[in-house]
Order: C-alpha cells, then sequence, then structure tokens
C-alpha cells in the first residue's frame, strides 16, 4: 500500500494545529473558571457547557480531517498484470518540434495539437510496437520500438522545441533515423508516421523516402496547419521576425507533405480532420504485416480513498448533530 500523492501528507500539521489551539484553548478557559472562585457561579455562567460534549464533537472533527488528508493522499495498492502476447506492426511516429510548429493559426498551436493527435493515436495502435522521434534541423530517437505507450503518452506531452538546438526543418533525417531504428531481423510491417507542417528545407528527403520504401518500409504524413498560415509567437508577447524585421508566417505545405507520403508508399491525412484522420489512419496501418507481439506487464492500481472520504462524511455529520451542551439544565 502506497500513497500516489505523500507529499500532501504534510497537510497532517492541520490537525496538529487545530489539537494545539484547542489544548491552548482549554488551558485559558481552565485558568479563567478559577479565577471566578465559586465553581456554582461558573456553572450558571456557562449555561450547561458539557466538557465531554465539547471534546467528543471535537475528536470527531480532528478525525475528518485526517481522513481527508489521507483521502487526497490518495492511498493505493499496485496490481501487476501478466504480459500478454499478440499480433502487431512497427510503427514509428515523427513529430516535428520546429519553431514553425509554434504558429498559432490552430489553436492553441500547431504543435500542441499535434501532440493530442500523437497521444490518442497511440491508444487507437496499441497491440502494435511504437517509437518516437522528434526532428527539427536534426533527428533525434527518444523512444525505442516498444508497448509501453505509457511512457510514450509522457514523451509526447514534453514535446518542445527547446529539445533540439539546431532549428529548421530536416525531414531526411527523421526518415534516415526511422529507418535505422526498425529491427533488421523482425519480420513485421514497418510504418513511419511524420507529423509536420511541411515547411521543409532539406532537399533530399523524397529520394530518402523513396529509397527506404524499397527497403520495406511505408510512410504516411500528417499535414499540421493551415493554407492560410499564422505567425509564430516569441518572447515578451512579440511575434517572431526574420532578419530583415519582416513577421514570420508559417503555411502547411500539403503539397510536400503529400508528395513525400507517396514516395513513401503511403498518403497525407490532414490533422484538422481529427479523429476521422485517426481512424483512417489506422485503417492504413492495419494493412501493414503483423508479427508476434508481447506487450508490457500493465500495472493497475485499486484506489481506497473512497473508504476513507465515506467515514470522513458520517464524523462530520455526527460532529454537527451532537449539541456542546448538556440535554438537561440542573
Amino acid at each position: 500500500m502506497k500513497f500516489e500523492n505523500p507529499d500532501l501528507l504534510f497537510l497532517l500539521w492541520v490537525v496538529l494545529l487545530h489539537a494545539f489551539l484547542l489544548w491552548v484553548y482549554w488551558t485559558w478557559r481552565q485558568r479563567t473558571l478559577r479565577r471566578l472562585g465559586s465553581p456554582a457561579l461558573a456553572e450558571r455562567l456557562l449555561q450547561g457547557f458539557s466538557g465531554p460534549r465539547f471534546w467528543i464533537k471535537n475528536i470527531l472533527f480532528g478525525l475528518a480531517l485526517v481522513l481527508i488528508v489521507l483521502a487526497i493522499a490518495n492511498p493505493r495498492r499496485a496490481v501487476k498484470e501478466a504480459a500478454t502476447t499478440g499480433q502487431g506492426a512497427d510503427i514509428i511516429l515523427a513529430l516535428d518540434i520546429s519553431q514553425s510548429m509554434l504558429a498559432i493559426d490552430l489553436e492553441p498551436s500547431r504543435l500542441e495539437r499535434a501532440k493530442v493527435f500523437a497521444q490518442k493515436l497511440v491508444q487507437a495502435l496499441e497491440g502494435n510496437r511504437i517509437g518516437l522521434i522528434f526532428f527539427a534541423g536534426d533527428a533525434y530517437p527518444q523512444m525505442p520500438l516498444s508497448t509501453d505507450y505509457e511512457a510514450l503518452q509522457m514523451f509526447l506531452q514534453n514535446a518542445s522545441p527547446a529539445f533540439i538546438a539546431n532549428q529548421g526543418t530536416e525531414a531526411a533525417s527523421a526518415v534516415e533515423l526511422a529507418d535505422r531504428m526498425f529491427e533488421s531481423n523482425s519480420t513485421a510491417g514497418r510504418g513511419l508516421i511524420v507529423l509536420s507542417d511541411g515547411e521543409n528545407f532539406g532537399d533530399n528527403a523524397v529520394s530518402r523516402a523513396q529509397d527506404a520504401r524499397v527497403e520495406g518500409m511505408t510512410l504516411y504524413t500528417v499535414g499540421v496547419g493551415t493554407p492560410e498560415g499564422g505567425n509564430i509567437p516569441a518572447s515578451n508577447r512579440q511575434l517572431k521576425r526574420d532578419v530583415t524585421g519582416q513577421v514570420v508566417r508559417t503555411r502547411l505545405d500539403a503539397a510536400f507533405l503529400r508528395q513525400l507520403a507517396t514516395a513513401g508508399g503511403g498518403r497525407m491525412y490532414d490533422l484538422r480532420d481529427g479523429n476521422t484522420a485517426i481512424d483512417n489512419l489506422v485503417q492504413s496501418l492495419d494493412r501493414l504485416q503483423k508479427a508476434t507481439v508481447e506487450a508490457k506487464a500493465k500495472t493497475e492500481y485499486i484506489l481506497y480513498f473512497q473508504w476513507l472520504i465515506l467515514p470522513c462524511l458520517l464524523f462530520l455529520m455526527a460532529e454537527q448533530v451532537l449539541w456542546w451542551r448538556k440535554q438537561k439544565i440542573g
């Protein structure tokens, strides 16, 4: 049994503070009553105050606080499911993280929309081995072919242009890297999905896609952006400008992405089509040759916070119902 948010247990100091304030109040109260000198006078002034009921109410409230803190810390128990085997292909996602992907012609930005699209695509492709590449002026492997989809989702969520210092867009480097990442001894079909706005500054991406197709890889592209284009935010809420001082405007180069996909034996999809594009892309990838894939064992968690919330509510209700006065005042 472990807590999902153990750092939140420090809130138990609130319970200790509550207990300390009660002790300070009770000490002051007892000292004040002793100064009156007459127990009968104190009883008349307190109008039937019940000390036991006062402490019971505060103990119930303190227990409720403890249970609330434990509940938000979320105690849970890990249950690991056994690894399973199935049939799947080898697929690599190549995500463009160049500066142009920060353009805001798609809200909140091209990159954020591409990340959401890629995360949904990973969910739809579970059962296949999936790898991940980030590329801009260069391409870098972020995750080898694997069935660890949770880690893959985390890498996608954290994608940023800051990961690559050499900016620009070099699609050829992503194709070459993907070709090296596929295992030569695997019989599984090979698919590469390039998510980009298509602003390519390389010269040999199309020819490299043709070579990769001959070697058994099928390339698909997903266009990210709009033909009208958009500006690229810079620091201090300014827009990015070129060397002449003009505001940079970047546009989706659908023609290049379509040419690249055709050279690679696949086709282009438009991110703006959303789930339709994902469904069509998954159908195309399902045609790739399958091989035996061993899925990574999953760890599921049994949560227990609800078993703490119920008694917490009962304690709070009892504290509210219980009156601090005696039932009969003598």
